[in-house]
């Protein structure tokens, strides 16, 4: 049963990608020749936001689009849809119409891992939705206490071998990103660490510090400040290079070869946006996250800057989908 609804996944993975693809692959040249002629925005653009005001989407999301609608004259409003791990904003979007007004800021939460952790969702995360652009990365942190005899990825994991299940990391709660990344740091590393999940990232980093657990994952705008202070010693970045924030801190890529799993955030229409609008907000956003200003500031939150064409965002959309699928399918969790 298991291995045949795995398989449908892939299935369905496979031909979304396909659609996907000849959307923003194949747009034809007519459409990408009028696309400095499309007029927008010609009102408001609201960005649909499905967590909460302050959090790291929120930052990063309200840096960029003041820039845009310095740029194009237009108002670019960010508006928060919490509620449902995201799914409530993320539907909102997914229904509004097609016009380039309203678009959504797609995480791995909502766009590649409620997909395989609930049972049943609102909306589909490829087929509802046109890639834009992915806006930044942001690498997570494997931390811990220093109170505790591990500094480094090799001596945690000889550590967890040599009391293998008696070790416990902790997370923002069960099926979060950084739950799943270091679900992927155990698999790939063959550890075994007992999960404990908290409301937050906040309390489990507490945790970490007090030595309730021994190590943990959290995103790395929420730890510069604790690392600075010596409160918490980070062992790895999970991105495939090291951190310009942290160049000191090697990356898991130099421990796990090919090792990369961050938390992003992807700018996503609605399905049926036409090309040339969708291109047009491409271009407009790559135009403010290429300003100096912009950048700084973004990097300031220990974001890593991309700007990609709409082809590349859909073929890194799919790609991390299947490897957040990886992730839950190792994890086990579930939500309803």
């Amino acid at each position: 049963m298991k291995s045949s609804r795995s398989a449908s996944l892939c299935f369905w993975l496979r031909g979304s990608l396909l659609s996907m693809l000849m959307t923003a692959v194949l747009l034809p040249l007519s459409a990408q020749a009028q696309t400095a002629k499309t007029d927008w925005p010609t009102r408001p653009v609201t960005w649909v936001n499905p967590f909460a005001a302050g959090s790291a989407v929120d930052v990063v999301a309200r840096i960029i689009s003041q820039k845009v609608a310095a740029n194009t004259g237009q108002g670019m409003n960010v508006d928060n849809k919490t509620g449902a791990s995201g799914n409530i904003g993320t539907d909102f979007a997914a229904r509004a119409r097609p016009d380039g007004y309203t678009l959504l800021l797609g995480s791995p939460g909502t766009m590649a891992i409620n997909p395989f952790l609930f049972s049943k969702l609102p909306y589909d995360a490829i087929k509802d939705f046109t890639s834009v652009t992915q806006l930044v990365s942001f690498p997570q942190v494997v931390v811990a206490s220093p109170k505790q005899s591990f500094k480094t990825i090799p001596e945690l994991i000889a550590a967890a071998k040599a009391q293998p299940g008696q070790l416990a990391h902790a997370s923002s709660g069960p099926g979060s990103t950084s739950h799943l990344v270091m679900e992927l740091i155990k698999a790939d590393a063959g550890i075994r660490l007992i999960h404990v999940g908290y409301r937050g990232g906040a309390p489990a980093m507490q945790a970490v510090i007090g030595g309730d657990v021994q190590t943990g994952v959290e995103g790395l705008p929420s730890l510069v400040g604790l690392i600075k202070s010596g409160s918490i010693v980070p062992l790895a970045v999970t991105s495939l290079k090291r951190s310009a924030q942290l160049p000191q801190v090697p990356a898991m890529s130099e421990f796990i070869p090919g090792f990369d799993a961050t938390a992003w955030i992807v700018l996503m229409a609605p399905a049926g946006t036409p090309a040339p609008i969708v291109s047009r907000i491409a271009a407009e956003v790559k135009k403010a996250l290429d300003d100096p200003g912009v950048r700084q500031q973004l990097e300031a939150q220990g974001a890593i800057v991309v700007g990609s064409t709409p082809a590349e965002t859909a073929a890194f959309h799919f790609s991390e989908m299947a490897k957040f699928k990886r992730a839950v399918e190792i994890s086990g969790a579930k939500a309803d």
